[in-house]
């Protein structure tokens, strides 16, 4: 995509869903299936590589973390919604993460770190079964996912600075290409388009509400979807 930010993406029309693609089986979202999945991959190319289609850009190297909570009900993405007064992603849900430093060994470690500053994620619960290819970001970020099944119990401690709220949305929710809408604009000429996943569910309080997943969270979440059908 183009360089633009879209300011209010529900206000983008919505012009179908992909309800023609079959949803991913509860089977192949069980923990031991997904760690098979991962462990035999080969090259794979993301069906949404990012939001900029300009190879000169200079991008900085960043990871997230894709934490799969093991409930009774189901795996579980854990996911976050911003703080409103961030200069990047305000307000937006998105999976704990950011940029990564000089000390980190790598992209899994990077994520690890991003998730323990963020959300106090213990690196203890987690374990890492691998990563899916690199995104770009409109923000000049190209963000690996590193993707983990994550065992309770524990505890978070939200950054209040950066993390407004964290919750929980079933993988085979997400996995249901039904649920994924597509929204398209002009922008300079050009047709764009972008994904949302909105996720009706209680908030920390118990309280129903909408949390509208979109923009490079939902295209990570599609080239999930992607990479455990192939």
């Amino acid at each position: 995509m183009s360089r633009t930010r879209i300011r209010d993406p529900q206000a983008v029309p919505v012009v179908g869903t992909d309800a023609h693609l079959p949803a991913l089986e509860p089977e192949r979202l069980q923990p031991d299936t997904l760690r098979r999945r991962f462990g035999s991959a080969t090259s794979h190319e993301p069906e949404l590589p990012g939001d900029t289609d300009d190879p000169g850009r200079r991008l900085a190297p960043a990871s997230v973390l894709v934490p799969l909570v093991q409930r009774p009900q189901g795996l579980q993405v854990l996911l976050t919604r911003r703080t409103d007064h961030l200069r990047d992603h305000a307000g937006q849900i998105s999976f704990p993460g950011g940029r990564a430093e000089p000390d980190d060994a790598d992209a899994v470690a990077a994520a690890l770190r991003e998730a323990e500053e963020e959300i106090g994620l213990p690196r203890a619960a987690v374990d890492v079964i691998g990563a899916l290819p690199p995104y770009t970001t409109i923000t000049d970020y190209v963000v690996t996912p590193v993707v983990a099944l994550v065992q309770p119990p524990f505890e978070l401690r939200l950054d209040a600075f950066e993390v407004a709220e964290a919750f929980e949305v079933p993988l085979q929710f997400l996995m249901t290409p039904a649920h994924h809408r597509r929204h398209e604009f002009d922008w300079q000429g050009r047709r764009r388009q972008f994904l949302s996943m909105p996720w009706h569910g209680p908030d920390a309080a118990g309280m129903p509400r909408e949390y509208f997943i979109w923009g490079a969270t939902a295209a990570m979440l599609r080239n999930l979807y992607r990479f455990l059908a192939g």
